[in-house]
């Protein structure tokens, strides 16, 4: 097996129906060596089963990075099932917006490398459901994945794909593993597309390392933890704005820390105008 720290892409599922066909298209073979979750790699790729719900779901993601993970932003993904009320099976939505219904926390994955794809709301709970929402999908994993997800990752680079497997029409009683693993098979060009356009976009945000932060660090003093958000949030901004120049008025500011909300400011602006 290849050695840690060169993985591009960790992609995480609840259930072995959900990562079958991903398996099998990417011949991933099983580390062996691992027994707390079930890993699946090849020179890329490493997928993790995680086990049912949000504490299996954090867990796996936290086990994995730790072992195999890297310090540079990679890409986090995670594909799973989920109920609506009205949308139809096998449709696959990729989710800006989870919320969790115990904490009533939301989050929103970017997916800016992603922009064309059909997207849709998402709420994670901790029983299955059967009345189905009107508006949003349902899930039992996808805030945990996030939650955890970004701690090691940029939000930019955080996936999470949604195949519907359950509706109003067809209850969850209803779902099997073959038919979970065929709806999953049925999406595969478009989660190998993502997963290329995800992909392209982290290679531009590990190899520019800006004139600017180099500026900044020997005009301010950055603690090393300082260090580390001034180049995430550059990085950032060099993504949404297709590495626009960054108009940077640095006379009223003083502190390392007037430096980053200053910063983070104007990523905010951007982002309101997409």
């Amino acid at each position: 097996m290849k050695s840690s720290n060169t993985y591009k892409i960790f992609i995480y599922t609840a259930l072995t129906c959900e990562a079958k066909a991903v398996i099998e298209h990417y011949k991933l073979k099983k580390d062996l060596n691992v027994h707390a979750f079930a890993v699946y790699l090849n020179n890329d790729i490493c997928l993790t089963v995680t086990g049912l719900g949000k504490s299996a779901m954090a867990a796996g993601v936290a086990y994995t990075q730790a072992r195999y993970g890297t310090n540079e932003p990679v890409t986090l993904v995670n594909i799973g099932i989920a109920g609506h009320q009205h949308h139809t099976l096998g449709k696959l939505f990729l989710i800006d917006k989870i919320t969790d219904i115990d904490s009533q926390k939301s989050y929103y994955p970017s997916s800016i490398a992603a922009a064309h794809y059909p997207r849709a709301s998402l709420q994670t709970v901790s029983k299955p459901q059967y009345e189905y929402h009107a508006s949003e999908l349902c899930d039992m994993e996808a805030s945990a994945f996030y939650e955890t997800a970004v701690r090691f990752t940029t939000s930019e680079l955080i996936l999470c794909m949604k195949v519907i497997s359950d509706n109003q029409y067809s209850s969850a009683d209803a779902i099997n593993a073959k038919q979970v693993s065929s709806l999953i098979a049925a999406q595969l060009s478009t989660i190998e597309e993502l997963l290329i356009k995800t992909c392209a976009l982290a290679v531009i945000i590990t190899s520019h390392e800006s004139q600017l932060f180099n500026r900044l660090v020997q005009d301010y003093h950055f603690t090393a933890q300082q260090r580390q958000q001034l180049k995430s949030q550059l990085k950032r901004w060099d993504v949404i704005t297709d590495q626009q120049p960054l108009l940077f008025d640095d006379t009223q500011l003083v502190t390392a820390k007037d430096v980053l909300l200053y910063l983070d400011s104007c990523i905010n602006r951007v982002n309101f105008n997409l």
